[in-house]
Order: structure tokens, then sequence, then C-alpha cells
């Protein structure tokens, strides 16, 4: 229903298949991803009773209903009002529009292939400081061939081309769907599911994005994101997965490090519910060098809540959060913690700090009033994990002047965001968040924050 992946929701890793499994004779339930939608369903003409179904399915076979076209679009449009980005340093009092439009085409054939093609216009109205993730007209977004194969012993998956792919609560490996422009990949995917197990292996090229041209982004050999995950369902339905990375940026920039970087990535997670009762719980190591410099990095989250199958479903969450920071300059290791392809909403969508050097405690209260109607409250509290690092701020950039003084406060906010589903094809959400800066922010010139947001999304 949301945008974002508030504290309401339980652990899920996002679907990657190709073609998501559907219940005969259903019309497909309409995702962030479009090119999970199964529209096979609409070969029933009395399904087809919605505006626009016919071009949801074109069929392109008498034979085969599997293989058709189908078109689509999404449009986002999200009003913003921040007083003070980056604390108020370097960024004035600023009120503005973010729009995303996308249109995609999906084509179903041969029984085991889908070829998926969207283009993306992502803009932005009186925004006075654009940073690479608010703006990009007309480009390529996904542009993929896909092949899924059920055998007797499991699935087999393969995908390549421009994709997207994210993984559990997207701490790290995410779509990016929080802030305007969302995260591509020019990669090679491939998976293996039997029984209670899956195995994924990816080679892939981060896309870097460009808004100076329509269709000028690109992806390059500098910059490389590839990973072996393996996953098994245990004691039921929970999950637990571990998997390796190698993150590899060429003329990488950090407060005690610059030159190449070439990080391992180590990362386990178990995440799963009993009765009202559930949890997510994921820890990650970080070892490599960056330039002459070793790197020591860790991070970690854990969000664990209880809902009541009562009036209003009420759910109290808490959640826990902490990276590594720097521990001294000149030492020859590199302690502070990269957040890889954090989702840009993990903490709230006013985005005033990141997922390096913190301590970071979040108790929060959801409520459902009505069917479609989602309601949640959260205090937030912030250290830094080292002194002698910087405050980051999302993504992982450090906020001027704040390396080396104060104390391990950060500050605290309080957040609420409301969510609210018209029907199937068009959600709204409000969220609103005050920070209240600590002495190291405020030391460095930063001030007190406010934050609100107003986000309405249709898709079809």
């Amino acid at each position: 229903m949301a945008t974002c992946v508030p504290d309401v929701l339980h652990a899920q890793e996002i679907d990657d298949t190709a073609a998501s499994v559907q219940a005969p004779a259903a019309r497909p339930k309409l995702s962030s991803n479009r090119w999970q939608e199964d529209w096979s369903a609409l070969a029933d003409p009395a399904l087809r009773t919605q505006w626009g179904d016919a071009l949801k399915y074109i069929p392109l076979s008498d034979a085969d209903k599997n293989t058709y076209l189908s078109l689509g679009a999404n449009l986002r449009e999200r009003t913003e009002m921040s007083d003070a980005a980056s604390f108020g340093i370097g960024n004035p009092d600023n009120t503005y529009l973010l729009q995303r439009w996308q249109l995609h085409a999906d084509l179903r054939f041969a029984s085991y292939w889908q070829a998926f093609v969207q283009v993306e216009d992502a803009r932005t109205v009186n925004k006075q400081v654009i940073g690479g993730a608010d703006r990009n007209p007309w480009d390529l977004r996904l542009a993929f061939l896909a092949y899924v194969r059920r055998f007797d012993a499991g699935t087999f998956k393969a995908r390549v081309g421009r994709q997207d792919f994210a993984f559990d609560l997207q701490r790290f490996v995410s779509l990016r769907d929080g802030p305007n422009v969302r995260q591509s990949f020019d990669a090679i995917w491939a998976d293996w599911e039997t029984g209670q197990w899956r195995f994924i292996g990816f080679v892939s090229q981060p896309v870097q994005y460009d808004d100076r041209h329509p269709f000028d982004d690109t992806s390059s050999h500098r910059f490389r994101f590839n990973t072996l995950r393996v996953e098994r369902l245990v004691l039921g339905g929970n999950e637990l997965s571990a998997y390796y990375s190698r993150y590899s940026r060429d003329g990488a920039r950090y407060l005690d490090a610059t030159g190449d970087e070439r990080r391992d990535v180590y990362d386990a997670r178990f995440a799963g519910k009993a009765a009202g009762l559930d949890w997510d719980v994921e820890g990650m190591a970080q070892r490599g060098h960056v330039g002459g410099k070793d790197i020591d990095a860790w991070g970690s989250g854990a969000r664990v809540g209880y809902t009541w199958n009562a009036g209003w479903r009420p759910r109290i969450g808490l959640q826990f959060d902490a990276a590594s920071g720097d521990g001294r300059r000149g030492d020859g290791r590199l302690g502070t913690f990269n957040p890889l392809f954090p989702n840009g909403y993990y903490f709230t969508l006013a985005g005033f700090t990141g997922y390096a050097n913190l301590r970071h405690v979040k108790p929060s209260l959801t409520l459902q009033p009505i069917a479609r109607l989602t309601v949640m409250g959260a205090l937030g509290f912030q250290w830094r994990e080292s002194t002698r690092d910087a405050v980051y701020v999302q993504p992982n950039i450090p906020l001027p002047g704040t390396a080396g003084q104060g104390g391990h406060w950060t500050g605290a906010y309080a957040q609420l965001r409301v969510d609210y589903a018209f029907n199937a094809n068009f959600t709204g959400a409000v969220e609103a968040v005050h920070y209240d800066a600590g002495r190291v922010i405020r030391l460095s010139g930063g001030h007190d924050g406010d934050y609100l947001g107003i986000e309405l999304k249709t898709l079809w």
C-alpha cells in the first residue's frame, strides 16, 4: 500500500521472479516492480472489466494465452517541504515538487521468456539543491531478457540486461524507491530454487545517472557489484540467508582514505514471524582496502514487533541499528561503514542521516483504524559510533565540520506517517518529521530540522 517500508511491515524479500505466480483466473496484484505482474489471466474476456484492459493484455498467439504484450505506466508526485536539509549546512529552506513518470512494455513469449523495457522521466520543480537521485529526464531504467523454467528438481531463473533487485528490508541492497530516481544495474542474474533452498548469483555494474540529456545514463567496469547468496526456509516459513559481495569502485573518496575501493562484504540475516511476533536481524562485515588503507567496518540492524489481533490491529515495534565509523586518522585502517545501495527511507523519508557511523534506537506504534488506512508514529534516538568520524547524511555523505568534535549524541527525531489506499491503482501518503539536532551538529553550524512530504501515486 505504501511507497515506503514502514515499521508495520513484516520482513519480506522482494520477489524477483520474471513472472510472479498468480492464482488461476485472477487479476494480478499491482506491484512497484511492474515486471513481476502476470496479465495472462485477462485471456478470459470476462475479467477485462477495467479501463485500459485492452492494453494490459494484447494477445499475440491464438494457441497460447501466455504469449502476449502488456503496457503500463506509473506516476508519482511528491511535494516536500524541508527547512534544514543536511541540517541547514549549505542548504536553504526549500519547498519543491518531485515527479516520477514511468512507462513500460512487457512481452511474454515462447513459454519461458520475458522481454521487459521501462523508460523513466524524473524531474524536480523549484528544488534548489539537486542531488544525484533527484533528476533523470527521459532515460532507460530497465531493459532485460528473462528466462524462467520449472523442472522436477526445481526452478531456474535468469536475467540479462538493465534490471533492479533488492534484498530483505533493503537496508543495504535496495530499489531506492524513496528518492526520485530508482537504482538500476546492468547485470547478469541467475538463481536456482529447490525445496527450501534458493541459490543466487549475479555480476553487475550499477547504473550511474546523468541529468544533462535524455538517454545518457551509463555503467562501466570502474564500478562493479557482484554477489553470491544462499537462502533457506527454516522452522516453517522463517528466512535464513547469507551472501558474499565484492564491491569495486575506482577513485573512491572517504574522509581518511582515497583511491580504488575493493570491499569484501559478508552478510547474514534471520527473519520470520510467530503468532503476533515478527523479527528481522541482519549483520554485515566489510573487509578489503581503499587505496593503501585496509577496511575494517561493520553494520547491523534489527527490527522486532508484536501485532495484536484486535481492533485497529496495534503493532508495537522496536528497531536497533548500528554501523562503524573510522577510529583514528592516519592509522592505516578505514573503519567507515559503506551502506552500499541504501533505500533512502529506512529511517525516514526526510533523509536527515545515513547508515554510517551511527547507533540508532527507534520505538514505534502502528495502527490500522480502517482497512485502507495505516498510521505510524515513532521516536528515533541517534548517536555516533566514533566521535573521530563525521555525522553522515544520506546516502553516506559526511556532514562538514562534524568529524573530531562534539560527543557521541547526534540527536532525536519524531516521525508521523499516514498511508491510505484509495483503490488498487491509487495511493497517498503523508509523512512529517522533526529532528532535534545534537551538540555536534550545532557546533558545525547546523540546526534542528522539520520535514513534510505529501505523496500521491497511481499505477496502471
